[in-house]
């Protein structure tokens, strides 16, 4: 019940205030750390039901020996579940980075892919990570929609979608281009930090004024 029982989808104009309201409290970047596209990517991957705080403890022991593609080749899976292990579902995150880690290497020339479609036939590399890699390491505009932007998203009312897909194109509909990428990193802090799952701030949340959740005027934070 937390995600739809909306009174309506928000017209562009309000939408514009949302984003512009999010941009006074929040980050438009990760709170990933990394640095190359390819530290991007395999920390995204790590961060799947696994917070980032998390993912930067472990991939900060990580990637000081094996921090580029040629690096991490010569770790076999186990010795990569090793390092990864408190991040969680480590075996198929580890069979993830290794098959992406191939394909970059012997079909990119060991450099990750800068455009969508490339970046889409990695092995073990999901939509949403592409678009995450696609515009934070490379300045594309792409909205990733990951567990924290369907809730907030379906939520506020700047869509109303029953999967991450469609959810997807209803925001680059109603979000202007230049907005995709950095409202994406504004609505996952927001779902953090009140839009949660259960026990949502309400009466705390920055856009409250604008939200069109049914439940948020009866909504107390306990």
């Amino acid at each position: 019940m937390f995600t739809k029982l909306i009174k309506g989808i928000m017209d562009k104009t309000k939408a514009k205030s949302v984003v512009n309201r999010l941009a006074e409290n929040f980050a438009d970047k990760p709170a990933l750390k990394f640095g190359s596209p390819y530290q991007l990517l395999v920390a995204v991957i790590l961060s799947a039901q696994c917070t980032d705080a998390r993912v930067n403890k472990v991939t900060e022991k990580l990637f000081e020996k094996y921090g580029t593609p040629e690096e991490m080749l010569t770790l076999s899976q186990e010795e990569l579940e090793k390092y990864i292990f408190t991040c969680g579902l480590y075996k198929t995150k580890a069979q993830h980075i290794l098959s992406a880690t191939r394909d970059i290497a012997e079909k990119f020339n060991g450099k990750v892919p800068e455009n969508l479609e490339d970046l889409r036939t990695l092995a073990g590399v999901g939509r949403k990570t592409a678009n995450v890699v696609y515009s934070v390491a490379f300045g594309g505009a792409a909205i990733a929609v990951d567990t924290h932007v369907f809730r907030v998203g379906n939520r506020l009312g700047l869509c109303n979608e029953k999967d991450v897909y469609k959810t997807e194109n209803a925001l680059m509909e109603i979000l202007d281009r230049k907005d995709w990428s950095r409202t994406h990193h504004y609505l996952i802090y927001l779902g953090r930090s009140f839009c949660k799952a259960k026990n949502p701030d309400c009466k705390n949340c920055p856009v409250n004024e604008f939200c069109e959740w049914e439940y948020k005027e009866n909504y107390v934070c306990r």
